[in-house]
């Protein structure tokens, strides 16, 4: 009786001979519905769907799939083969790995009370006024929304300006605002939305500190936008405008 071969080593260096045991063993069903689960395929696909305004009919129409089997799809309840998922992403022109990828998140920023720094007028020795950034911690903002906190005084307006349009609420008090050759006066509850390139102030015109909430914005005014100088078509005015201004504080 012959004894049994050993096992040659392997001549080729990558080849690399694994051991029967737990890493050889097959993942099991669980394990990769629990991983496709993950991926929410069906709730990207009706997203897609959703946004295209497409029904389930037209759906099933391109791709030549049931609707039913494209509605237990969406809920999750069965799993596509790549097949399947190859037509839906041609009829949305997306890519296999789209389905895969880690889904973008949702811009949702929280911040508290206590977390926010109180900053004084900027470049004023005796600053009128002293404001909280709401919105510091977003990056890329498009807007920025201020707390604001007017203290009374009698000496005259201290005016700046900057690019975009600023959107002012009044929550408590008396502040009077002047724009250019305008001066209005608000009270608690006054609103008021104006050009940020026209130079302003605000005064606390009672005997107890205002409060406001400030928002201003990057985007220049709609006039300016679509208004073109002299010698310059819309075409080129668009263009020029959509390089984003550098942000200020109000």
């Amino acid at each position: 009786m012959l004894a049994p071969k050993k096992s040659e080593p392997c001549a080729d260096a990558s080849c690399v001979r694994v051991p029967p045991g737990p890493r050889s063993r097959k993942l099991g069903e669980r394990v990769v519905e629990e991983y496709l689960s993950e991926k929410r395929i069906g709730g990207r696909i009706k997203k897609l769907r959703l946004k295209k305004s497409m029904s389930l009919a037209e759906l099933a129409s391109h791709t030549g799939l049931s609707v039913s089997f494209l509605s237990q799809l969406e809920t999750g309840r069965v799993i596509p083969t790549l097949r399947n998922l190859t037509r839906i992403a041609m009829v949305f022109s997306k890519d296999l790995n789209y389905f895969f990828e880690p889904e973008p998140k949702t811009l949702f920023q929280v911040h508290r009370r206590i977390e926010r720094l109180r900053l004084p007028e900027t470049g004023a020795a005796n600053p009128t006024y002293s404001f909280e950034s709401l919105g510091y911690m977003v990056p890329e903002r498009q807007l920025d929304p201020y707390f604001a906190e007017f203290f009374p005084r009698k000496t005259g307006h201290r005016s700046h300006q900057h690019a975009g349009c600023e959107f002012l609420f009044v929550t408590a008090g008396q502040l009077e605002l002047r724009h250019g050759l305008s001066n209005v006066r608000l009270d608690a509850g006054d609103a008021v939305y104006f050009d940020g390139n026209t130079a302003h102030s605000y005064v606390c015109c009672g005997e107890e500190p205002a409060t406001a909430l400030i928002v201003t914005f990057c985007s220049p005014p709609a006039e300016a936008r679509t208004r073109p100088r002299p010698g310059e078509n819309l075409l080129e005015n668009a263009t020029r405008n959509n390089i984003k201004e550098p942000r200020r504080f109000f």
